[in-house]
C-alpha cells in the first residue's frame, strides 16, 4: 500500500457532467510533481519485470498516465483514440460509459501478436473503456497482461464487470467506495 496521500490531490466536482454525478478530477494529482511521480512510479514498479512490451492508454486522460508508465517500463505506448482521429487502418470497439456510449480505435499495426500488453487509464468506473481496449488487444492476438488505474470507483463494481470478460489483474492506486 502506498504511503503517498493521493486522495488529497483528487478534487470532487458535484453535478458534472450531469446532475447527480460526482466527478473525480485527477488533474490536480497529475499537475503535482510529487503526486504525479509517485503515481507513475507505483504503477510502473508493480508491473516491472513482467515482460510488458506495449502500454495502451485510452483517450484522453489515459495518455497522461499510460505514456509515462510505458516510458518507465521501457516499452511502447499505443493511444486508443476516438473515431476519426487515427489516419491509418484501425481496429474499433464500442463500449458503454457510466452515462452514455462511445467507441475506441487503435491502429492495426500498433500491436503485434508477439506483444505483451497492459491497459493503463486514469480512472475505472463501469469498466467499459478498459474492456474495449482489452477486446481490441484480443483482436490483434497479442497477450493481454492486465489493467492499471490511478483511481477505481469501487462502488460501481468495475472489477465484477471487467471480470465477466477478462480474468487478468486489475491494479489501482486509489479506491473510492
Amino acid at each position: 500500500m502506498s504511503s503517498f496521500d493521493y486522495e488529497s490531490l483528487i478534487v470532487d466536482i458535484p453535478d458534472y457532467p450531469e446532475p447527480g454525478v460526482i466527478f473525480k478530477d485527477v488533474t490536480p494529482l497529475i499537475g503535482d510533481p510529487q503526486g504525479f511521480a509517485a503515481a507513475i512510479d507505483e504503477i510502473s514498479e508493480h508491473f516491472m519485470g513482467k515482460g510488458i512490451t506495449k502500454v495502451v492508454g485510452a483517450e484522453a486522460r489515459g495518455f497522461f498516465v499510460g505514456a509515462p508508465v510505458a516510458y518507465r517500463l521501457g516499452c511502447g505506448f499505443v493511444p486508443a483514440r476516438k473515431p476519426g482521429k487515427l489516419p491509418r487502418d484501425v481496429y474499433s470497439e464500442s463500449y458503454a460509459l457510466e452515462y452514455g456510449t462511445d467507441e475506441l480505435q487503435i491502429h492495426k499495426d500498433a500491436i503485434s501478436p508477439d506483444d505483451r500488453v497492459l491497459v493503463v487509464d486514469d480512472l475505472v468506473a463501469t469498466g467499459g473503456t478498459a474492456v474495449a481496449c482489452a477486446k481490441i488487444i484480443e483482436k490483434v492476438g497479442a497477450e493481454f497482461c492486465g489493467f492499471a488505474f490511478l483511481m477505481e470507483l469501487a462502488f460501481l463494481n468495475p472489477r465484477e464487470i471487467i471480470g465477466k470478460e477478462f480474468d487478468q489483474e486489475i491494479f489501482s492506486i486509489v479506491k473510492v467506495n
